[in-house]
């Protein structure tokens, strides 16, 4: 067994890292005012610099990815309206209640294949309008995606699904919660993978480091829909300002050191590949996130494993079905990695030891 490991190395997301120095700094000295009443000066220039950045007319600051969801859908769709989304894709996996439950919106699936999903699916999936059934009225997209290993889906590819949307009247919506990781991986500026849609969320509490916050972008009359929509799901803050003010670090800073832990990841995928006891190819790891199995007929139990390394000090998540995945962020060096994933490998070698000679 590795030496022990001196402190916990968190890889359970890139949600669990703590603001900076210069954040702290900047949420100190913020200038503030009531953000209900569009008073908070360093809110609406996060809003301002979020959508240059994005290519869009405007963007609303809101307190997390799935409230950004969650506003954008309602404000594309009616009650009783259906969405298009990937059949492995946050919106659907996580988030499919508070679509429901609040808007009355039905999701309908088509299959994710590494993260993408087919044009033809679509085409597919889209309600005639003479029909019966409900009218579609969104296509939901994710870049990354999440469950998708992390992979970073270019912008033709949204382009091409953005087209078959059109040709039907029917809205695109981006769920960009790590869409800065993607423009990394691909040497793309982010506001081409995001020029496509109608509208688009990015997180700023993810691979950027901000502590907490996320902002929705698109057109004026969108965003004033959204606008209402945050407040009707108790969305307004009032002197928002402090934590704007991290997240505009984690925006004018953050994307400038993503290929870090892109390359900490990849490092991770490596060494568990090496390894044996894992199927993953570091090939397929594009940006932060890593998804590897259990090798097919491997006895250990998954969940066992993932309690086994928790009690050791890394923290991974098992997501079913015998998948972790890992996520490294600017919290963990390469140094924590490579020991983690020494700790990771001994003790899964160890339990499917043990798990053979039961």
């Amino acid at each position: 067994m590795s030496k022990p490991l001196d402190r916990p190395v968190d890889l359970r997301s890139d949600t669990v890292t703590k603001p900076s120095a210069k954040m702290r700094e900047a949420m100190a000295k913020a200038e503030v005012g009531d953000d209900v009443y569009r008073e908070d000066p360093t809110v609406r220039t996060l809003e301002r610099e979020t959508a240059a950045a994005l290519g869009k007319e405007e963007a609303l600051f809101v307190a997390s990815g799935s409230m950004g969801n969650l506003v954008s859908v309602l404000a594309h769709c009616g009650r009783g309206d259906e969405a298009i989304v990937g059949d492995e894709a946050h919106v659907f996996y996580f988030e499919s209640p508070s679509v429901a439950a609040f808007g009355g919106v039905q999701l309908r699936t088509v299959p994710n294949r590494a993260g993408e999903i087919d044009p033809v699916d679509v085409e597919r999936s889209v309600r005639p309008p003479e029909g019966p059934g409900p009218r579609t009225a969104l296509l939901c997209l994710e870049n990354t995606h999440n469950r998708g290993g992390g992979r970073a889906i270019s912008a033709a590819h949204t382009d091409a699904l953005a087209a078959v949307a059109r040709r039907h009247g029917v809205a695109v919506h981006l769920d960009g919660a790590r869409l800065f990781n993607a423009a990394v991986a691909l040497s793309t500026p982010v506001a081409a993978l995001a020029a496509g849609v109608d509208s688009v969320g990015v997180c700023f509490s993810k691979g950027l480091g901000a502590p907490v916050g996320s902002a929705v972008a698109g057109n004026r009359p969108f965003i004033e829909r959204a606008r209402k929509l945050r407040r009707l799901a108790g969305g307004g803050m009032r002197q928002a300002g402090i934590i704007a003010a991290a997240a505009l670090v984690a925006l004018r800073d953050g994307p400038q050191r993503l290929h870090e832990d892109h390359a900490k990841a990849k490092l991770l995928a490596t060494i568990l590949a090496q390894s044996g006891e894992f199927d993953i190819d570091p090939a397929s790891v594009m940006t932060n996130i890593v998804i590897f199995n259990l090798p097919r007929g491997c006895p250990t139990d998954p969940a066992a494993l993932a309690a086994a390394w928790r009690e050791q000090g890394v923290l991974a998540h098992h997501i079913g079905r015998g998948r972790f995945r890992a996520v490294t962020h600017l919290d963990v060096t390469s140094a924590d990695v490579e020991r983690a994933a020494a700790f990771m490998v001994d003790i899964a070698a160890k339990q499917r030891k043990q798990a053979v000679l039961a």
